[in-house]
């Protein structure tokens, strides 16, 4: 155990007594000071030891809840990892106390940390204490009057299930669980129908097949459309938990009724679940009707259930078996998403431009071109700026399909466009695409139409272009070589040293410490060195030391073949800048001048 400052070890339980004092007469009135005691329950216990820890500190806790909800949130975190301080899990049953009274309260942050702090002291039980403690305590929440108790009840069945033994008591829990599923107050069976689907795969089959099945059948009926919600997103757990059969008669009813639910929230669920069930059942219902309902979905009148459906596009085609997966994404879903790519809402295109580009893996060569391409065109013109985004960030796996020559020619007008896109991510996506681009075209294509740009991008008013023109100029030297820098890059980066902005002087330095390892030594030496020691007299302070640190990154490439150069050019500069007036100058100076003399 660590060791024990003075205030911790006199009079501890004192200490948090005036500390967490919370009475009427000596209400201590700053909450502050209170949680910080709460976070020191932990050292308490330790000084107290074990044994006087249950004596003495928890009751103490358990006098304490009426407080602020805040206090009471950490109160319930802390005692969650109590288990050691109390005596182990032997003792683990002692915290039970404290946790259901916060379990009760009004508020639900509190009640849901106290049911997770709950969940976690469970799952340590051993099979005797939690049918001797956790169980009876859990009947006691069951039965409680007001519908908090209840709620909280619903999240620990699964702890409870998991260590008991005994079968005559996992039957009552599922019973318990079967009448929180019918409680008259919507609170406690929206917590229920949340908490059904993690039991399904801790129970016995027959408790699963005659206890849970039918009262999760009852919830996804609920006249409340937030139960029902809750209800439909355990559709997937229970298709893998039941046969094929089973799935077809039990759990397609109720995803059939979700996504022609009355209400957006149910079929949204809906939405979300659908991947999830094609390969639980039978490929002739994935085809005769799941795939028709998917469909649907993607027509729904409401933006916020298409959007979901969209989102998990790439997902459902590729779960379908792939005896038919091509017939059902050109006969159903196509359709469907040609409509989609103009919809009215932006939040729809934007989330099917993100798994759009994916079917076409899926569809191949021929159809992509065919069918998608089309559609990528028009996502790149999109008026919404997000769109055109996810469509350029996915550019490459369409390429690894129809090949980067086709899509290149197929898209090169409107990446010029978007090249000087007024939305700065747009402009980033389209510097990630250069190296590809590059390799499709070639150096005197790619020079013709791209090297304006990529020379502009390194003046942008947004630092982020500036930094990512500079590393897509080292890597489109690593694709196109030395000579090719020498004669298309170097000469207009070096140029920048002049330019009256000393933001543009500055980008010279960033571009030449990307550029210098790949163009080499000698390109260094012969090119560049002089014009960066040449900064080194420039009237910025933030143009001097970054003169610094590129002159400690340069030597580093010159050492091996061009020592001389180090000792005679660089290392003179740098005890120049080392004598400069501003002193991050010189702590760059003295920085590069270690490294260089090392």
């Amino acid at each position: 155990m660590a060791a024990l400052g003075p205030e911790d070890d006199l009079f501890p339980i004192q200490v948090l007594i005036d500390e967490l004092r919370n009475d009427e007469e000596q209400r201590n009135e700053d909450v502050q000071l209170r949680l910080n005691s709460i976070k020191r329950l932990s050292t308490i216990s330790l000084a107290l030891g074990d044994e006087r820890t249950r004596a003495e500190l928890l009751p103490f806790i358990g006098d304490m809840m009426d407080d602020e909800d805040e206090v009471l949130c950490a109160l319930a975190e802390q005692l969650g990892c109590f288990i050691p301080l109390v005596g182990g899990r032997e003792h683990a049953h002692c915290l039970l106390p404290p946790l259901e009274n916060l379990a009760t309260v009004e508020e639900t942050v509190v009640r849901d940390k106290a049911v997770e702090a709950l969940r976690t002291v469970g799952s340590e039980h051993t099979a005797g204490d939690m049918e001797s403690h956790f169980v009876p305590m859990l009947r006691r929440l069951v039965q409680g009057d007001w519908f908090t108790a209840r709620s909280s009840a619903c999240g620990l069945f699964k702890p409870a299930y998991e260590v008991t033994e005994q079968a005559a008591i996992r039957g009552e829990l599922c019973t318990m669980f079967r009448g929180l599923c019918g409680d008259d107050t919507p609170m406690v069976r929206r917590a229920a129908a949340g908490r059904v689907g993690e039991l399904g795969p801790v129970l016995e089959s027959t408790h699963l097949r005659s206890e849970i099945i039918p009262v999760w059948t009852t919830l996804s009926s609920d006249e409340q459309d937030s139960v029902r919600v809750l209800a439909v997103d355990s559709c997937g757990v229970f298709a893998g938990l039941l046969s094929k059969e089973e799935t077809e008669e039990c759990v397609m009813p109720i995803v059939r009724d979700a996504g022609r639910d009355k209400s957006w929230r149910v079929r949204l669920a809906a939405a979300d679940n659908y991947s999830s069930l094609v390969s639980a059942v039978s490929p002739e219902l994935v085809k005769g009707e799941l795939v028709s309902l998917y469909a649907t979905l993607l027509k729904d009148p409401e933006a916020e259930v298409r959007t979901a459906a969209c989102k998990r596009l790439r997902r459902f085609c590729e779960q379908l078996p792939e005896d038919f997966r091509e017939e059902a994404i050109m006969t159903d879903i196509l359709p469907c998403v040609q409509t989609l790519v103009n919809d009215a809402n932006q939040n729809v295109k934007i989330a099917l431009a993100g798994d759009l580009m994916s079917l076409a893996v899926i569809l191949g060569k021929d159809r992509t071109i065919e069918h998608l391409l089309p559609l990528f065109l028009s996502q790149l013109k999109d008026e919404v700026s997000e769109v055109r985004l996810n469509i350029v960030k996915n550019l490459d796996s369409v390429a690894k399909v129809i090949g980067a020559p086709q899509l290149t020619q197929s898209i090169l007008p409107t990446v010029l466009e978007l090249a000087e896109d007024t939305k700065w991510r747009v402009r980033l996506a389209i510097i990630e695409y250069m190296p590809l681009l590059a390799q499709c075209l070639g150096p005197e294509v790619f020079s013709e139409k791209f090297n304006g740009l990529c020379m502009n991008w390194l003046v942008d008013n947004v630092y982020a272009i500036r930094a990512a023109a500079a590393t897509n100029l080292r890597r489109l030297v690593e694709t196109f070589g030395k000579d090719w820098a020498q004669a298309s890059i170097l000469p207009k980066v070096l140029a920048m040293a002049r330019d009256p902005n000393y933001l543009h002087r500055l980008t010279t330095l960033f571009s030449v410490n990307m550029l210098a390892e790949a163009v080499g030594a000698d390109l260094v030496q012969s090119t560049v060195l002089s014009v960066i020691v040449q900064l080194a007299s420039d009237s910025v302070a933030n143009v001097r030391f970054n003169v610094a640190r590129t002159l400690g990154r340069l030597a580093a490439i010159l050492d091996k073949d061009h020592r001389g150069v180090v000792t005679s050019e660089i290392k003179p500069v740098l005890e120049r800048l080392n004598q400069d007036t501003d002193p991050d100058v010189k702590f760059f100076a003295t920085e590069a001048l270690v490294a260089v003399s090392g």
